[in-house]
């Protein structure tokens, strides 16, 4: 008895102490946690400092356009000064040169403008990709979201499975002690109370591993709550026009596109590698010496130009060419590939909406009859109309309908994000804010706290579930 009631005692201390560091938690809407995880995800800065780069490459094609000035200085220590036979100076004791230098080489197909168009189309790709990519990763966060919001819920509707078997356990107990029932069906409620406590483990265990996930991925602290919004169930799925949606405004394709016009571009520049190349330059030049001979001269400019043709590389240039070429078939046949994918994940995502849109009325009826069978078959067993049996089947469809609903509920508001990311406006949406968005006052199901759900879910009963004596 003693350890009965000390183990009570303890499951009251741990939800006490659950519920009162979750009422001090930061408490998070899903558009807080994208604002968030954009913020602090590694991924996102990797794609941001991908921009960067793209971004100091145009500078490396734009210094190419530039001359390049070069300074330089020498100076010469001889052990003697030297003369020839017509005592001409031939060699200073010592003598010094400097000066500056410019020097300029472009081709006259003027290819190093196509390398700067490139790094220009490289930033726009860049761009594209880092709006994608961040799509990708809203979309990631949204299901982790709602990964945490179906575990809670899955863990709430084990907490009600415990109260209903730990009261069927109860009544079978004491219908067996007055002769009613016999001991198979006792078996039988510990055999399925048991399962219970298995899944009430298992659900704990993965509400904890989903808030990890959540936490790993946004940088959330891991003491997080989470403010449920539901969704309109009235969007329309219009596939033509999600379909030209995506055409028009889907990144991934616009970075395929500039991928194209880069590919043609360098065809360009590659096709430049067979025109010459002109070189200028100028140079100023100061000298020094000691003694100083009499032809000696201290200060010259002059410039020069000069011309290069690459006559014959062993087929290097031709072979660039053609493998510019076939780069450039490449993102052609890579963009038109994508652009038929894109139909279908559109279809494929309206169609999934549809499904769920539709199934969520029929499970949620399923549950309410669920729930009214299983009321019923109650009272019958209470009253000796109905079996063990019955009243098993009843809680494990009871059970089965809560959990459809749920998976139903939550998978119906992540395909309703998917919808608008395959059509390109999850960007826009997440910044935009959505009207039909409301409060979670209204939704089927009221977001709980973990350490509230066990005390408030059982009404007190779920203490007895821990107390019972088995043995």
């Amino acid at each position: 008895m003693m350890k009965k009631s000390l183990l009570c005692m303890m499951t009251v201390l741990a939800t006490a102490l659950l519920s009162a560091a979750n009422a001090v938690a930061q408490e998070y809407t899903l558009r807080e946690i994208y604002q968030k995880a954009l913020n602090t995800s590694e991924k996102m800065e990797i794609a941001r400092e991908n921009v960067y780069v793209a971004q100091m490459s145009k500078d490396k094609a734009l210094s190419l356009l530039i001359p390049r000035l070069t300074a330089y200085g020498t100076y010469n220590r001889f052990t003697e000064d030297k003369y020839n036979t017509a005592n001409i100076m031939i060699q200073p004791e010592d003598s010094a040169a400097w000066g500056v230098r410019a020097d300029q080489t472009f081709s006259l197909s003027a290819r190093e403008l196509d390398a700067l168009r490139i790094a220009g189309q490289s930033i726009s790709k860049s761009e594209y990709d880092l709006d994608w990519a961040k799509s990708d990763f809203l979309l990631a966060v949204a299901s982790s979201f709602y990964d945490v919001l179906k575990a809670q819920k899955a863990l709430d509707i084990t907490v009600a499975n415990l109260e209903r078997l730990t009261k069927y356990y109860h009544l079978v107990e004491t219908r067996m002690k007055v002769g009613e029932l016999t001991k198979t069906a006792l078996l039988r409620a510990q055999g399925e109370l048991s399962g219970a406590k298995s899944d009430y483990l298992k659900a704990s265990n993965a509400l904890k591993l989903a808030r990890a996930a959540l936490t790993r991925l946004t940088g959330v602290e891991p003491d997080f709550r989470l403010k449920e919004e539901t969704v309109s169930l009235s969007e329309a799925c219009d596939i033509q026009g999600l379909r030209k949606s995506a055409s028009d405004l889907r990144t991934d394709l616009k970075s395929y596109d500039m991928q194209t016009k880069m590919a043609g571009q360098q065809v360009k520049y590659a096709r430049g590698a067979f025109w010459p190349s002109v070189g200028l330059f100028a140079i100023y030049n100061r000298a020094d010496q000691d003694p100083a001979g009499s032809t000696f001269n201290d200060e010259n400019i002059y410039g020069g130009i000069s011309l290069t043709f690459p006559f014959f590389e062993g087929g290097l240039g031709m072979a660039e060419f053609r493998e510019a070429r076939a780069k450039e078939r490449q993102a052609r046949l890579a963009y038109d590939d994508l652009k038929k994918s894109v139909d279908i994940e559109v279809e494929a995502a309206c169609l999934d909406l549809d499904t769920l849109k539709g199934s969520l009325k029929f499970l949620e009826d399923q549950q309410i009859f669920a729930r009214d069978n299983y009321n019923a078959v109650m009272k019958q067993f209470e009253n000796g109309l109905a079996t063990s049996l019955d009243v098993m089947d009843a809680n494990t469809l009871l059970l089965t309908a809560d959990k459809n609903v749920v998976d139903a509920l939550y998978n119906y508001q992540l395909a309703s994000l998917t919808v608008k990311k395959s059509s390109g406006t999850l960007l826009q949406f997440v910044r935009d804010g959505d009207p039909a968005v409301k409060g979670s006052s209204g939704a089927l199901w009221q977001l709980t706290d973990v350490g509230d759900l066990r005390a408030k879910k059982s009404g007190g009963r779920l203490l007895l579930f821990f107390s019972i004596d088995e043995s």
